[in-house]
């Protein structure tokens, strides 16, 4: 089963980075954020990946050309220009790297891929979130309902103190819950070819006329996780994420 993945936006939000690199390759940790989201589909022996591009994707198809050689040792024969990689533990991705149009929206990004990832189920997912969802759970819970789509639902964290009151007077105050209701759209998508049906084209948006249909045919699924995620939309964003990482409490980081 292929992972598509979006990594076509500006992040506009995240403009102090994006202004030299698109999203996706923001890094936690010294790695693209693109990179924690594939190892953790590899983890789960997913291992082939279509990759949407848009905004500066040449920088993105650098990085996978360059990735191979910049992880192994080389031997390089100066005259001649030869260079001998020798043995090591890149792991063994297919990456198809797709120019899908600086402004095509999400749901025309995802119609472009459709060549690239046949006429079997496939998963999707932003390339800008990371999350502790297991795959095989969310593959088997897809497999089971028996419709053209599942979206993984998630709790995000609160962004500001959260309060609880008796009258006037705050009987609870935490300031990073998880919220305790509202679920959204968290990515992590399981998707049958059907889907294609729901795009119109270029200037569709997935998440607003093709996800409205889908739910209106009963064709639209949520697995609910109640375990971690979080999209890097800021630079507050960013810095939590580093900070987890740093610190090796790194929910995302299911691989070994």
């Amino acid at each position: 089963m292929k992972v598509a993945i979006l990594a076509g936006g500006v992040g506009t939000r995240l403009a102090e980075e994006t202004d030299i690199r698109p999203k996706p390759m923001v890094e936690i940790g010294g790695r693209p954020i693109l990179w924690h989201i594939m190892k953790h589909y590899a983890g789960y022996g997913f291992n082939e990946f279509v990759i949407a591009l848009g905004y500066k994707g040449n920088y993105i198809k650098k990085y996978m050309v360059e990735y191979c050689s910049l992880e192994s040792n080389l031997t390089v024969h100066v005259r001649t220009g030869d260079v001998l990689r020798h043995a090591n533990g890149s792991p063994d991705w297919k990456v198809d790297l797709i120019d899908t149009g600086i402004d095509t929206l999400t749901g025309g990004r995802i119609k472009r891929l459709a060549p690239y990832l046949g006429n079997s189920t496939f998963m999707l997912t932003w390339g800008d979130g990371v999350s502790d969802v297991n795959i095989h759970k969310l593959i088997e819970f897809h497999k089971a309902h028996g419709k053209l789509a599942t979206v993984t639902a998630v709790r995000p964290p609160a962004r500001f103190g959260h309060m609880v009151f008796d009258g006037d007077l705050v009987r609870e105050f935490s300031e990073k819950p998880q919220t305790a209701e509202g679920w959204i759209n968290g990515a992590f998508f399981v998707l049958e070819p059907g889907i294609f049906d729901y795009i119109d084209g270029d200037e569709t948006q997935w998440e607003r006329e093709p996800m409205e249909r889908l739910a209106a045919d009963g064709q639209l699924v949520a697995y609910r996780h109640d375990g971690f995620w979080q999209c890097m939309d800021t630079l507050r964003d960013k810095r939590l994420l580093q900070d987890l990482w740093e610190a090796g409490h790194a929910p995302w980081k299911t691989w070994e």
